[in-house]
């Protein structure tokens, strides 16, 4: 008797395999998940305020230890193909906001009462700041140095 053997990913129909197929071939899991980090680390916005630091390179280099085979066959450690999909799945979720729609946050916590523009000051000056020349980001420096009342 056959059985199979289905990878779900974000609640979508996955790849599908006999499990003799799955025992003849031992590196298709993880093949499947790396496919899938590659396929959402592509999708990842770009930070524009620190793009020397990106996630997105930090992840791959990750996967890329764990998931691909090792240069030394004597290295070689067991891959949990249900964590790592796992965690696939929590990066898709991540990107597709599927937190913020379940759990939306209110225009009372937007709004506070002590400050009611912070959060859209905060949003400006994170879109405004990549922009800024040299001499913006010195001059913006010192007014938060030289307060006046």
């Amino acid at each position: 008797m056959a059985t199979s053997v289905c990878v779900l990913v974000n609640g979508r129909g996955g790849m599908c395999t006999s499990a003799a197929a799955a025992i003849n071939r031992p590196s298709l899991p993880s093949q499947t998940a790396y496919k899938h980090y590659l396929r959402a680390l592509r999708r990842w916005p770009i930070d524009i305020l620190r793009p020397e630091l990106s996630f997105q390179t930090t992840v791959r280099r990750r996967v890329d230890a764990r998931l691909l085979p090792p240069r030394t066959p004597s290295a070689s450690q067991p891959i949990d193909e249900t964590a790592e999909l796992a965690q696939v799945n929590a990066l898709y979720s991540l990107l597709e906001n599927s937190y913020s729609r379940k759990y939306p946050i209110s225009d009372k916590f937007l709004g506070p009462a002590s400050n009611p523009t912070y959060y859209a000051d905060l949003l400006a000056e994170i879109e405004e700041a990549p922009k800024r020349s040299w001499m913006g980001r010195m001059a913006n420096r010192w007014k938060g140095f030289l307060r006046f009342s």
